[in-house]
């Protein structure tokens, strides 16, 4: 089979080439899944840097969510165990943590749902407890992590600002559903949040990206706001001031949606039956900007983590060469 390895870290399209592999053999307790879809998702593209908390023995196959299918057929989405990712024509994945795939969306979709929407749905719900009618601001609206915190903040009543880089991604994050865009390259972004709330600020602020973004969340939280720290796709980790915490009185809370598997599993199965369920009656959809073939993995990876791309981008192994859409 084909597989993308990292036999040295560094940058994706650099560090990542495509091999003529054996099929991974499973271990104990996994199966050998075909790959149908592979998201991609930053920590992909710092894995292959060696930057991830999770460090697989080279040489590896990136590729961490996945739709997939087991050999009695079922199609299944799954997060394949390192160092046998997603990158490639088949992967291995525990067997008991692996989802159905909703009927509702197609392999691109399902293999964009698990990650993001998991990670969105406990940061919202069970981290920040949003309400209907409460105001949601998310950083990078039009990203991958992003887009699907827009769309459960709307299916859960919120009013969501959505803060973008650029012009493409403001109309992106419009057609998502976001009430108000700001576009951080043209516009003043705590300026724009305080104009947008009548000067109160956000309840709910998701946050992606680290930086000069979180600096700018704990300008504009709201009395008894909640600020989500999910990731730091900036690359720069904040250090945030605690006695400015005390005195606005909000709560900066921290989402590690990975130790959910292993400290409370059965939350992630709730989880993925709600969202199941919100795809059902068309109120999440993942948002697939690109779907392309097995042999242009590296070039979409090392796109993603220079942060030039919407929503997700799936590679498909079955796609040809030029038959990307």
């Amino acid at each position: 089979m084909q597989a993308w390895q990292v036999h040295q870290n560094g940058e994706p399209a650099e560090a990542m080439s495509l091999h003529e592999v054996d099929r991974p053999t499973p271990g104990d307790g996994q199966v050998l899944l075909r790959v149908r879809a592979a998201n991609i998702n930053f920590p992909d593209a710092l894995m292959c840097r060696g930057h991830y908390q999770v460090r697989p023995p080279l040489p590896f196959t990136p590729g961490v969510e996945i739709c997939g299918e087991t050999e009695d057929g079922r199609r299944v989405i799954a997060n394949p165990a390192l160092p046998h990712g997603g990158f490639a024509e088949y992967a291995v994945a525990d067997a008991a943590a692996l989802l159905s795939a909703p009927e509702a969306l197609d392999d691109a979709e399902a293999a964009a749902l698990h990650i993001g929407y998991q990670t969105g749905w406990f940061g919202l719900h069970r981290r920040a407890r949003l309400e209907a009618g409460e105001t949601l601001l998310v950083h990078a609206a039009a990203g991958g992590v992003g887009s699907a915190a827009v769309q459960l903040g709307k299916a859960a009543g919120a009013r969501v600002i959505g803060v973008v880089g650029g012009a493409d991604k403001a109309a992106v994050a419009r057609e998502l559903g976001c009430d108000v865009v700001i576009d951080r390259r043209a516009e003043d972004v705590i300026g724009a949040v305080k104009e947008a709330t009548g000067g109160r600020g956000a309840d709910v602020i998701y946050d992606p990206v680290g930086g000069d973004a979180f600096t700018q969340s704990t300008k504009v939280v709201a009395f008894e706001g909640r600020i989500v720290v999910v990731g730091f796709a900036s690359g720069s980790i904040p250090s945030p001031a605690l006695n400015h915490a005390l005195v606005k009185n909000y709560a900066i809370l921290g989402l590690h949606w990975g130790l959910y598997n292993t400290k409370n599993p059965k939350l992630v199965l709730h989880c993925h039956e709600q969202l199941t369920e919100l795809a059902a009656r068309g109120a999440i959809k993942p948002l697939v900007s690109e779907r392309v073939p097995l042999s242009e993995a590296a070039a979409a990876v090392q796109r993603v983590a220079d942060g030039v791309t919407t929503g997700r981008i799936a590679v498909v192994p079955t796609l040809q060469n030029g038959a990307a859409a």
